[in-house]
């Protein structure tokens, strides 16, 4: 046997871990290259999350209605908050659903009155699965405009996944300053229960 087909044929072990650590770098060397936001992944996650919200009447023409709020920037002057769970791809996950409205002389009451003159976003904060954003508590982010499409940053990338991750604004960057409360500026507790 030659010495080349015996150290093919003895050391299997030691060619399948090359290969994995090789396809292991790749797929780092991927995600790395890729975008923590608006890449197509995200972008199909967000639609199949829109339409699971809209099932359960988070979204759309028949979704729950709250008592409007005062809100601020950069969200909305009045906003609604809802809260649940929903499955998506498999994963149920804590939901938060924040619809901003603005437009001039919006008031709470105005709101009320008619929802769809003033919503100007809707936008999401999804729980996925153990593994997906750690450093962030795998938190999904989302801004909708009021029809279920992806809003824009003024770049033009989709703003869905770890939307604006490492930046200075965004988000992720604003809602860090929470990140002892989950990344969350309203507490749930006492809904989860």
């Amino acid at each position: 046997m030659s010495q080349r087909k015996t150290l093919l044929t003895a050391r299997p072990a030691l060619w399948l871990a090359t290969a994995a650590v090789v396809g292991l770098g790749a797929a780092v060397a991927a995600y790395a290259g890729s975008p923590p936001f608006g890449d197509p992944k995200s972008v199909k996650y967000a639609d199949a999350l829109w339409k699971k919200m809209e099932r359960a009447d988070f979204v759309g023409d028949g979704a729950i209605k709250t008592v409007p709020y005062e809100g601020q920037h950069p969200h909305g002057a009045v906003l609604e908050t809802l809260y649940g769970e929903v499955s998506v791809k498999g994963h149920t996950g804590e939901l938060i659903v924040k619809r901003n409205y603005g437009g001039e002389g919006v008031t709470n009451a105005k709101v009320a009155n008619n929802r769809a003159k003033y919503l100007g976003a809707v936008t999401v904060m999804f729980k996925r699965g153990s593994g997906y954003d750690p450093e962030n508590n795998n938190w999904f982010w989302v801004k909708y405009k009021p029809d279920g499409s992806l809003a824009t940053n003024p770049k033009g990338m989709k703003l869905a996944g770890r939307v604006a991750k490492g930046a200075d604004k965004g988000c992720i960057a604003c809602h860090s300053s929470q990140k002892d409360n989950d990344f969350q500026f309203n507490t749930t507790e006492f809904i989860n229960k």
